[in-house]
């Protein structure tokens, strides 16, 4: 699968509140589907994204531990909302409100993801931009990714015990 070789630049790009992003992938994150909307506001053509890793739009803003823990409550069979810097073809970054729900087979098998994406609210996106700059801060002390990825999650676990909170209540109060 190809690796996304997109240079980020400092541009914000928009869709419509009124529009939602669709996306549904396979176990490994492999994507099987993408609306329109989607693929206006990535910059890709249909067959560019199907059967490339989701990963094609992450900013490398974005924290790993962050994907860790929307993994780790995918995989349990749990929804997840984040709060989500992508990336477009251009570069350019827009922000997210996700919600990635897994997929399930007629025997309660996990079979995939499903993730709908709105608009976020700005103040969420300007409260929730020193957090995942301090992960990523964190992730990149570290010479070896997984351990920075798993000290960052550390440190995100500590955030929240510190605000007496849960990852969803947090996200919610945003």
């Amino acid at each position: 699968m190809a690796k996304n070789n997109v240079n980020p630049v400092d541009k914000e790009c928009f869709f419509d509140e009124d529009k939602i992003i669709v996306s549904k992938t396979d176990m490994k994150g492999v994507v099987t589907y993408a609306n329109d909307v989607f693929l206006e506001i990535a910059g890709y053509e249909e067959e560019e994204v199907i059967g490339q890793p989701h990963s094609i739009i992450r900013h490398p803003d974005m924290p790993r531990a962050v994907f860790k823990l929307l993994w780790d409550y995918l995989l349990a069979g749990r929804e997840i909302f984040a709060y989500v810097k992508n990336m477009s073809r251009s570069g350019a970054f827009y922000w997210v409100l996700a919600h990635v729900t897994p997929t399930f087979g007629q025997n309660g098998e996990i079979l995939g993801f499903h993730s709908n994406r709105r608009v976020p609210c700005r103040n969420a996106v300007r409260k929730i931009e020193p957090l995942y700059a301090k992960l990523l801060a964190e992730e990149n002390s570290h010479s070896n990714k997984k351990e920075g990825m798993e000290s960052a999650f550390r440190l995100l676990v500590r955030e929240l015990e510190i605000l007496e909170i849960s990852y969803d209540e947090f996200i919610l109060s945003l």
